[in-house]
C-alpha cells in the first residue's frame, strides 16, 4: 500500500505558494476541471452549502484521481463531524468560527492521532484503505500529512488570535473578511482598516508559531499579503467563474442581437 503525502504541505515546504480553489458546486466533475487546470487543491464546503456525504466522498475521490488536495470546510459540531472528512480520505478540514484557544485544542485532539492527540481509531475507511493499510503507517501518515485549518471570524476570535495560534497541532489559520466585517457593522467592506488590521494580525500571529496563513482571495494587491505573510492563496470560486462567464456570453449574444437591422427579427428572414 502506498500513501499520498499532502500536495499543499509539500509545495510549502518547497517555499513555495500553493494555490487552492473554493468549490461550491457538488458535481466531482468541477473537481477534476481543477484538477486539470493544475491547481494544488480544493476547498469544498458542507457549512454554508447543502452538499451530502455521498457527494462529497466522490468529489474527495476526484481530487485523489488528479493528485490535488482536498479540504473540506465542515459544520461546526461535534468530534464526528470532524474527523468524517478525514475517514472519507480528504487532505484536511477546514474548522469555521474558533474563538478560543480552547476551542483549538478540543479540535487538536479530536482530529490527531496519539501522541499529538486523542482521535479514536478505526482504519476500515478511505484513509486507512480499508484496514489494508499497515497500523503504523496509517496513524504517522494522518498526524503528519492532512491538514487541520482554523478560521477567525470574529472580534472575539481576533482578540485571542495569539493564543488561537500559539496551539499545536494544527496547520494554518485562514482570516474570514466577509463574517468579520459583517460582526463589526462594515459588511463586505473589506478595505475598512478595522478589517485589514485584523487580516494583518491574523498572518502574523500563523507565521510567528509556524502556521501558514491562507487567504481567502485576492481581498487585496497579491503583493501586500505576501508581505503580510500569506503563502496559500484561494483563487476564487466556481459559481463566480460561471456566473461572470455566463453573463459575458449572455451579452455577447445580446449585442449581436441588438445590431439586427430594424424590422429583420432574424438574420435568416
Amino acid at each position: 500500500m502506498t500513501t499520498r503525502p499532502s500536495r499543499i504541505l509539500a509545495r510549502l515546504r518547497e517555499g513555495q505558494i500553493p494555490v487552492t480553489l473554493k468549490l461550491n458546486l457538488s458535481d466531482p466533475r468541477v473537481v477534476e476541471i481543477a484538477g486539470l487546470c493544475g491547481i494544488d487543491g480544493v476547498w469544498l464546503c458542507t457549512e454554508h452549502v447543502p452538499n451530502d456525504w455521498l457527494g462529497i466522498e466522490n468529489q474527495i475521490r476526484a481530487a485523489r484521481l488528479h493528485n490535488i488536495d482536498s479540504i473540506v470546510r465542515v459544520v461546526r459540531g461535534s468530534y464526528s463531524d470532524y474527523i468524517r472528512p478525514f475517514e472519507a480520505d480528504a487532505t484536511g478540514i477546514m474548522v469555521p468560527h474558533v474563538a478560543s484557544a480552547d476551542e483549538a485544542r478540543q479540535i487538536v485532539e479530536w482530529v490527531r492521532f496519539h501522541p499529538v492527540g486523542k482521535r479514536a481509531l478505526d482504519g476500515g475507511n478511505s484513509d486507512g484503505q480499508f484496514c489494508l493499510l499497515p497500523l503504523e503507517e496509517y496513524l504517522a501518515h494522518s498526524n503528519a500529512e492532512r491538514i487541520v485549518i482554523l478560521q477567525i471570524e470574529s472580534p472575539e476570535a481576533l482578540e485571542k488570535v495569539e493564543e488561537i495560534a500559539a496551539v499545536p497541532g494544527f496547520n494554518g489559520l485562514l482570516f474570514g473578511p466577509g463574517d468579520f466585517s459583517h460582526r463589526i457593522g462594515k459588511a463586505g467592506r473589506l478595505d475598512d482598516p478595522r478589517v485589514v488590521g485584523a487580516r494583518k494580525r491574523v498572518a502574523a500571529a500563523a507565521r510567528r508559531n509556524g502556521k501558514f496563513a491562507m487567504t481567502a482571495g485576492l481581498i487585496a494587491p497579491f503583493d501586500e499579503l505576501v508581505a503580510e505573510g500569506h503563502n496559500v492563496f484561494n483563487a476564487g470560486a466556481d459559481v463566480v467563474a460561471l456566473s461572470g462567464y455566463f453573463t459575458q456570453r449572455i451579452e455577447l449574444l445580446r449585442n449581436h442581437i441588438r445590431a439586427i437591422p430594424p424590422g429583420k427579427s432574424s438574420p435568416y428572414a
